[in-house]
C-alpha cells in the first residue's frame, strides 16, 4: 500500500514540490490516459454534493456524492472509501471521471467518495490498517466496518432517488476498506469488490513478506503518507523529509542500517507508523489485529476479488482474501479474477503488454466490460446477468483467459522438482550423500532485485531477465532440460529447502524462471534493445526471513552448520512454459533494496548497527536425506 501501492505511482523520494494526487483511480486515469470522455461529462450528468456524515462516536467524515441528474429512475450507490483524498473539494469542482471505470459512470450510479477517518478533510485519528472490532460494546468502539455502516445508513436516509442498494469497490488501501465492509455488513450492501486489497502486512502485503521488511517501497511511501495533520486539510503540503537519488541501491547501501532511517535527515521519529513498523518486528498483537482475513466468516454478500499477476504490492492480498472467504464462508457467492496486470492496471484504458510480455488483447477492457460492469449492474440494478466462473484467470505464456470452477483448479497436481549436484531440476530425487551447493552471502554487496540503475522501484522486475543474477557467485541456479511439450502451472508453489548457514539468521529468496531457447527469435512486438534468445524471464519470486521459518510469532536462530529445513509458499501462478523452454529456480539470500538487508545474525534487525552485519556461507543441500525442491502445480 505504499506510493505505488496506493497511488499507482512510485516516488521513493518525494520532491518538495510534489502536487497532491487525489485517489488511486485518478492517478491511474492520468497515467494511462483513461479519460476518453468529455471533460464536462460528469458536470453535465451529475449533481455534486460535498457534505459530512457523522459517525456513531460523533466524528464527521467528509463525503462527496455524485447524483445523476436524470430522475426518471432510482439508482444504487457505489461507494469508494479512501485515505488519498475524495477531492476535488467544493460543490463546483468536478473531476473528469467518477467510478471504477467509464462504463459504470455512463451506466449511472450514485457515486460516493469518502475521506476515511483521520485523512484529508475528515475528522478523527487515522490508524494503520485499522483493526476490526468484532464485539462492539459502546459507540466508542469504531472501526472501518462501523464507519462504512454509519455512512450507508446516512446515505439511504438522506440522498433522494436511491434504490436501497449499495456496492463497494476499491483498489489497494481502498481495497482494504472494501474488504472491511464485509464483517458486520450493513444489510443494504449487495455487492463488494476488493481489488488488490491490503490484507496481511506481515505475512505477504506491503510492509513485510514472510517477516522480511520491504524497505524500498515503505521508506518512500511513509514519508508522504504519514505527514503530520492537526485537523482536516485539503492538502498535507510537505512530506516528512525530502530526498532524491538516481540510484536507490547505492542510496540505501550508504544509509547503512534500518535504524538510520530515523536520523535527522530522514524520519527523525516523526512518523508514528514508521516507528510502529520498526517496533513490531515479529507477528505480534499489532500485526495480528490488522489481519482482516480472520474476520471473513459467514460472508454471503456477492464478492468479486480482483488482482494482478504482476502486482508488486498486493498480489498476496487478492489471492488470500478470496481464499479466506472460501474457507470461512461455505455459502459464499465469491469470485476471483486474476489478470496480467500491475497494481490497479485493470482500470487502465489499454493493457495489452508488460515488459517483454505481449498479451494479444486489451485485457483491462475485457475486465471492465465483461466482469466488473456486469457484476455491479446485476447485483445493484437487476440488469443483465453475471455468469462469470468461480475463477477467471489469465494464463501468461499462452496468453489465454481460463475459467475454473474452483481455485486452485482440482486437476493441478503438485509435482516435486528436486535440485541436484549438476544444478539441474528433476522429478527424480537424488541418491547422493552429503551433496550441496554453497555461496557466500555478503551484506556489503547484496544481490540487487533488478538489473540497472533506478532511483525508484523498477516495476518490471516481476518479469525481468534474471541472467544478471545468474552470473553472480552468490546466486545458485537449477534448471530442467528443455521441455518436450508445453507445461502449464496453475496454483500454489512451495519452496522446500534444506540449508545450513555459518551465521544464526539468513534470508532465502526463491525465484521461478522461464528460460527461452537460445534460438528464440524476436518478433515485431519485442521491445527495442531486447533479445529473447536465452532470456530468463521471472515468473514468480518470494522471500522468507529465515528466523520465521517455524513461527512468525516466535523467531528462532539457526544453529550454525546444522542442516535445517526451510519451507515457504510463493504466490500462486498461472503460466505455460512452452515446448523447448526450460524451468529454472534461483536461490539467493538478498534482494536489495526491495528487501532490507539481513545482518545474518539473530537479533532485532531494526536495532542492528553496521558492525552486526556479517558474511555467511550458505549451503543448499540436495542429497537423499535432504532433498531440496520446488513443488510446482502441474495442470493435467
Amino acid at each position: 500500500m505504499m506510493a505505488p501501492i496506493k497511488l499507482n505511482l512510485f516516488y521513493p523520494f518525494y520532491p518538495s514540490n510534489m502536487k497532491k494526487l487525489s485517489t488511486a483511480l485518478f492517478v491511474l486515469l492520468a497515467i494511462n490516459s483513461m479519460a476518453q470522455n468529455s471533460s464536462n461529462y460528469v458536470k453535465e450528468n451529475y449533481t455534486k454534493i460535498d457534505t459530512t456524515i457523522t459517525m456513531r462516536d460523533g466524528i464527521k467524515l467528509y463525503t462527496v456524492i455524485f447524483v445523476p441528474k436524470d430522475v426518471s429512475q432510482q439508482y444504487p450507490f457505489l461507494l469508494d472509501r479512501t485515505p488519498y483524498s475524495a477531492g476535488p473539494y467544493g460543490a463546483g469542482n468536478y473531476p473528469d471521471r467518477i467510478g471504477p471505470n467509464s462504463s459504470l459512470m455512463k451506466e449511472k450510479y450514485i457515486f460516493v467518495e469518502q475521506d476515511v477517518r483521520g485523512r484529508y478533510m475528515s475528522e478523527g485519528i487515522n490508524l494503520e490498517v485499522t483493526p476490526y472490532i468484532a464485539n462492539k460494546k459502546t459507540s466508542k468502539d469504531v472501526d472501518e466496518s462501523s464507519d462504512t455502516y454509519d455512512t450507508i445508513d446516512w446515505l439511504l436516509k438522506n440522498v433522494q432517488n436511491n434504490n436501497g442498494r449499495v456496492g463497494i469497490a476499491g483498489i489497494s488501501y481502498p481495497g482494504f476498506y472494501a474488504t472491511t465492509s464485509l464483517p458486520g455488513a450493513h444489510p443494504a450492501i449487495k455487492a463488494v469488490s476488493p481489488q488488490a486489497p491490503v490484507t496481511d502486512e506481515f505475512v505477504g502485503d506491503d510492509a513485510n513478506h514472510n517477516g522480511a521488511f520491504y524497505l524500498l517501497d515503505n521508506f518512500g511511501f511513509m514519508g508522504y503518507f504519514d505527514r503530520e495533520r492537526k485537523g482536516p486539510v485539503e492538502d498535507y503540503t510537505v512530506p516528512l523529509f525530502t530526498s532524491s537519488t538516481k540510484d536507490a541501491y547505492q542510496f540505501f547501501l550508504k544509509m547503512g542500517t534500518i535504524k538510520n532511517t530515523n536520523s535527522k535527515e530522514f524520519y527523525n521519529n516523526k512518523s508514528v507508523i514508521w516507528n510502529e513498523y520498526l517496533q513490531h518486528d515479529t507477528y505480534d498483537a499489532y500485526w495480528q489485529a490488522r489481519n482482516i482475513r480472520q474476520y471473513l466468516k459467514n460472508i454471503t454478500i456477492p464478492v468479486l476479488v480482483v488482482g494482478g499477476w504482476f502486482d508488486a504490492e498486493d498480489l498476496f492480498g487478492a489471492l488470500h482474501t478470496y481464499e479466506s472467504i472460501e474457507k470461512q464462508s461455505p455459502q459464499n457467492n465469491n469470485r476471483l479474477v486474476m489478470g496480467p496486470w500491475t497494481h490497479g492496471a485493470w482500470e487502465s484504458g489499454n493493457w495489452n503488454k508488460f515488459g517483454t510480455h505481449q498479451f494479444g488483447s486489451n485485457t483491462s477492457k475485457y475486465f471492465q466490460d465483461s466482469l466488473e460492469t456486469p457484476f455491479f449492474n446485476y447485483y445493484l440494478k437487476d440488469k443483465g446477468n453475471f455468469a462469470a466462473a468461480e475463477a477467471t484467470v489469465f494464463e501468461t505464456g499462452s496468453n489465454q483467459w481460463k475459467s475454473y470452477a474452483v481455485w486452485p483448479p482440482k486437476n493441478a497436481t503438485p509435482v516435486n522438482y528436486y535440485f541436484n549436484s549438476s544444478q539441474q531440476l528433476s522429478t527424480q530425487k537424488s541418491n547422493a550423500v552429503d551433496s550441496y551447493n554453497e555461496y557466500i552471502s555478503n551484506p556489503a554487496t547484496p544481490v540487487p532485485y533488478t538489473n540497472g540503475v533506478f532511483g525508484y522501484r523498477n516495476n518490471e522486475y516481476m518479469a525481468e531477465d534474471q541472467r544478471f543474477a545468474a552470473a553472480r557467485p552468490d546466486v545458485i541456479s537449477f534448471k530442467t532440460s528443455p521441455l518436450t511439450e508445453d507445461m502449464t502451472l496453475t496454483g500454489a508453489i512451495e519452496a522446500n529447502l534444506f540449508v545450513s548457514i555459518t551465521g544464526t539468521d539468513a534470508d532465502f529468496i526463491v525465484k521461478l524462471i522461464d528460460v527461452f531457447p537460445n534460438n528464440e527469435p524476436n518478433t515485431a512486438a519485442t521491445p527495442k534493445g531486447i533479445k529473447m534468445a536465452g532470456y530468463e524471464r521471472l515468473v514468480r519470486a518470494e522471500v522468507m526471513r529465515g528466523k520465521f521459518r517455524n513461527s512468525y510469532e516466535k523467531p528462532e536462530p539457526f544453529v550454525p552448520g546444522t542442516i535445517t529445513p526451510v519451507k515457504f509458499n510463493l504466490n500462486d501462478v498461472a503460466h505455460t512454459f512452452k515446448k523447448g523452454h526450460q524451468i529454472m529456480v534461483q536461490v539467493q539470500s538478498s534482494w536489495f533494496p526491495l528487501v532490507d538487508r539481513n545482518p545474518q545474525k539473530f537479533m532485532r534487525i531494526p536495532d542492528a548497527s553496521i558492525e552486526d552485519f556479517q558474511k555467511a556461507t550458505i549451503r543448499i543441500y540436495h542429497d537423499a536425506q535432504h532433498p531440496s525442491s520446488i513443488v510446482l502445480p502441474v495442470l493435467k
